[in-house]
């Protein structure tokens, strides 16, 4: 049974624009740790490929917070969703903390695409119930 469904559409100019005025404090506020280390290795080959990882995990993280209903607001945090990718690069959500627990504790499982093309990165989220 759906919960909820969440779609975020991202401007990477405007990514970019923010992590110009902010640099890498902007980039800590909104990836997890495991997050940041990928955006290192992508933005040390190819500064704009950092840029595009960066705005389709915020975008995704922004399409979640939608579908769980919560919004940016606890336990919903930026670090405490994680858009990580299986080997095959399909991208999954993975939860920590108090996010976590209550995800679980409401019996929720996530679905997540995204994508980026030019200047925008999008995002869908489909989470169900057991």
């Amino acid at each position: 049974m759906i919960f909820g469904i969440g779609t975020d559409i991202c401007d990477i100019r405007r990514i970019e624009a923010t992590f110009v005025r902010q640099g890498e404090r902007f980039v800590r506020k909104v990836l997890s740790d495991a997050e940041f280390a990928v955006w290192q290795k992508r933005s040390a080959r190819w500064p704009q490929r950092g840029l595009r990882y960066l705005a389709t995990r915020f975008s995704a993280k922004e399409a979640f917070s939608k579908a769980i209903g919560l919004g940016m607001r606890m336990p919903m945090t930026w670090r405490h969703c994680e858009i990580a990718n299986l080997p095959g690069g399909q991208p999954v959500i993975v939860l920590h903390g108090e996010l976590k627990t209550w995800f679980e504790a409401q019996g929720l499982r996530a679905h997540v695409t995204v994508t980026d093309e030019t200047d925008y990165a999008a995002s869908f989220v489909v989470v169900e119930r057991d």
